[in-house]
């Protein structure tokens, strides 16, 4: 496809992660083949691609983070590393003969609603097209937020984010100062520790901190899970199982969350024997408010003779220097942020123009909102994948991922049983009443009452992020599209009178 060319094609999917691999393979299933995925990277894997930093790995267990119809016998550990993951993907793009369809380094750079056409038009880094249906699969952790530091540019050092590693500078025998306690500061300070100087630990706020019960899978167990396919599915049964009998704590009795934060309380005091770091290392809000992290090194770490804990955030850089939000200072040769990402302020909704000609970042600036995390009023056959309060506390993506292809299928199908030219745009009232349910529910979470501020919630303090629900009760939700919650728009110029945004036809349900 060259630079002048506008292509059509059926389907266009944004990224090439799991939800838009998995979206992938869900329009072949259909006999949809006429589709792209867009990924502005050379390789597919998403956010397993972009986070490359030491230690990482993933903190829910390999069998149960991975496609349902895509097992992995294979998988090395309980809870597998960046590498591993990232090959999975790469086997699931090769088994469903996904390379046809990848249109690698085609950042997506506009799109916009056509509603005469009643198709999307899509400007990409390698070219134009257009797509009737867009899936938009960017996922809510792939553009690295970094704080506006005052000073930052006057730092003579190695600046990074976790989400963008630079293997080539080496940090054996350098001063680092880690800028955050999130997932991905948990797995880089004991990978790193060993080798640097000294590390300084800039903390906020601190995390709960659980055992990590991971362990080499036995090469009898694989060889069972590969030979008798129920045990794997036995396996995977109960993971989900144990864990959608915890969410009645987190979404409707946090106080039940006293038994888990007693054992996490009991991991740090055998980890840090000093009074004083131990206190520092204390949360003061109800586990369960922040995402709950697991290591079994973290702790250890920080109680080694070169490592440094700030309990304050960083203020300013003045040169090498850090000084941190209480005054306290301290000299660093290379600054790692592990600030987490753009989650409430999704890039990519600045770039989507719809039917009323303003952005998704613009119909959202008030708080995302979209019907069963999918679809937002007036930007009629636009699907997010992980969309608005669709994350998890406790479990696997993947589950909630799979729910939205369900979803998505059904969408394709009733596209194609109203027939012709077609587009659903999502009614703002079906949207608000969605939402609002949501939102009620959200009022007794532990995230909404556990006494911290976490990225869950937007800039006006609204949870826009997570599902306040099991994620079987999700799966039942999003089984099919209901049509009534829709408006079906057909091209103007038929028995009645055209509009730009595409006419719209009552459908009888």
């Amino acid at each position: 496809m060259d630079g002048h060319e506008r292509r059509h094609v059926r389907v266009a999917v944004i990224g090439s992660g799991f939800g838009g691999l998995g979206a992938a393979v869900r329009l072949r299933r259909q006999g949809i083949t006429d589709f792209v995925i867009l990924e502005r990277a050379d390789a597919v894997g998403g956010t397993w691609r972009d986070n490359s930093y030491p230690g990482c790995a993933c903190d829910v267990p390999s069998h149960l983070y991975s496609f349902s119809f895509a097992p992995n016998p294979e998988w090395p550990r309980n809870f597998s590393g960046q590498p591993h993951i990232r090959a999975y993907l790469e086997r699931v793009t090769d088994t469903f003969g996904l390379r046809p369809h990848l249109r690698f380094n085609s950042e997506v750079r506009a799109l916009r609603w056509n509603g005469d056409a009643l198709h999307w038009e899509v400007e990409t880094a390698s070219g134009p097209l257009t797509a009737d249906v867009v899936v938009s699969a960017t996922g809510p952790l792939s553009d690295p937020k970094v704080p506006d530091i005052p000073g930052l540019d006057t730092f003579p050092g190695k600046v990074s984010h976790s989400a963008r590693w630079d293997h080539d500078y080496d940090l054996r025998g350098k001063r680092v100062a880690m800028i955050g306690t999130g997932a991905s500061a948990i797995q880089i300070v004991p990978a790193i520790q060993p080798e640097v100087e000294r590390l300084t630990l800039f903390q906020r706020t601190p995390p709960w901190v659980l055992p990590r019960a991971d362990r080499k899978i036995s090469a009898a167990e694989k060889w069972l899970h590969t030979k008798v396919p129920a045990t794997r599915a036995a396996r995977r049964g109960l993971l989900w199982g144990i864990r959608e009998l915890q969410v009645s704590a987190f979404t409707k009795r946090p106080n039940e969350l006293g038994l888990i934060e007693r054992l996490a309380r009991s991991h740090l005091n055998k980890a840090v024997k000093d009074p004083a770091l131990r206190a520092a290392l204390t949360p003061d809000y109800r586990i369960g408010c922040k995402r709950i992290l697991l290591s079994n090194t973290y702790y250890p770490a920080l109680a080694q003779p070169n490592v440094d804990l700030f309990s304050a955030g960083l203020k300013e850089v003045r040169g090498s220097t850090l000084v941190g939000a209480d005054g306290s200072e301290t000299e660093a040769d290379a600054i790692v942020f592990g600030t987490g990402f753009h989650v409430t302020d999704l890039p990519i909704a600045q770039r989507v123009t719809g039917a009323h000609g303003t952005t998704l970042a613009e119909e959202w600036k008030d708080g995302m909102a979209a019907l069963r995390g999918a679809t937002a009023a007036g930007f009629p056959n636009f699907l997010t994948i992980i969309g608005p309060n669709t994350g998890l506390g406790n479990s696997s993506m993947i589950l909630m991922i799979e729910a939205q292809l369900n979803y998505l299928a059904d969408y394709m199908r009733q596209l194609d049983v109203l027939g012709g030219k077609i587009a659903l745009s999502a009614r703002p009232s079906a949207v608000q009443d969605w939402n609002r349910r949501l939102q009620q529910r959200m009022t007794r979470t532990v995230w909404n009452v556990g006494g911290c501020d976490s990225w869950y919630l937007d800039a006006n303090g609204r949870n826009t992020t997570v599902w306040p629900g099991t994620t079987g009760e999700f799966k039942k939700v999003t089984r099919q599209v209901d049509l009534a919650e829709y408006e079906v728009l057909r091209p103007p110029g038929g028995a009645t009178t055209g509009r730009s945004t595409g006419e719209r036809a009552e459908v009888a349900v």
